[in-house]
């Protein structure tokens, strides 16, 4: 998965050099902080203080401390699904890009516990943020994955009575579930990539065309 990608903010564009590395420290720190202390009981000054800036940086680059969350959710999850449309481009099979999409959205979480605990816990709090910022995103999301379930339906590998668009939430459902539980707990990231093979192949057999 790409690590670079120019970073964006409403009030100033494409952010490059120095002050992308910046604002990507920010996001990072902010990370950190609302993991720890969730993100209603957070203030700025402790994001900048984890950043190393000073307080009146954070707002060069962000409106406020609910831009900062929403940022951290376009720019991890924006990322993730212009991967998964490429990535689901190679496959070799629609089988193999569930599998794809499956090891990529857990993927984007492994060894990164507090995002996933910022991405799975701390949105949900802010119902408001949701609805105007990540249900976008999360649609565009859905269809790719819905996309690769008609394709399936298609060529005849998945059965033709399912619903893709209820299907590709079904999956989202699951691989949330098991990042919310990673999230929260203590498990090893090794045990978040096995549980991600065996959720493919579980997912699969409720999918596949049977003779």
């Amino acid at each position: 998965m790409p690590q670079n990608e120019q970073p964006f903010t409403k009030k100033g564009g494409h952010k490059r050099g120095k002050d992308g590395e910046k604002r990507d420290r920010i996001l990072s720190a902010a990370i950190s902080v609302f993991a720890q202390k969730g993100f209603y009981a957070t203030r700025v000054s402790e994001i900048a203080k984890a950043a190393g800036v000073a307080d009146g940086t954070i707002y060069l680059y962000f409106e406020n401390k609910e831009d900062v969350l929403i940022s951290i959710f376009r720019d991890r999850i924006g990322k993730l699904v212009e991967v998964l449309k490429r990535e689901v481009k190679k496959a070799d099979s629609v089988e193999d890009g569930v599998r794809r999409i499956v090891d990529l959205q857990l993927g984007l979480l492994e060894g990164e516990r507090d995002l996933a605990e910022v991405i799975t816990v701390n949105l949900r709090q802010s119902s408001s943020l949701l609805k105007q910022y990540a249900v976008p995103l999360f649609r565009e999301y859905l269809d790719v994955i819905a996309g690769v379930i008609a394709r399936g339906q298609e060529s005849g590998a998945f059965r033709q009575d399912l619903n893709p668009k209820i299907v590709a939430r079904a999956l989202w459902g699951g691989l949330d579930g098991i990042a919310l539980t990673w999230a929260l707990t203590d498990a090893d990231p090794s045990k978040l990539r096995r549980a991600a093979q065996q959720y493919a192949t579980l997912f699969l057999e409720g999918v596949v065309t049977r003779p």
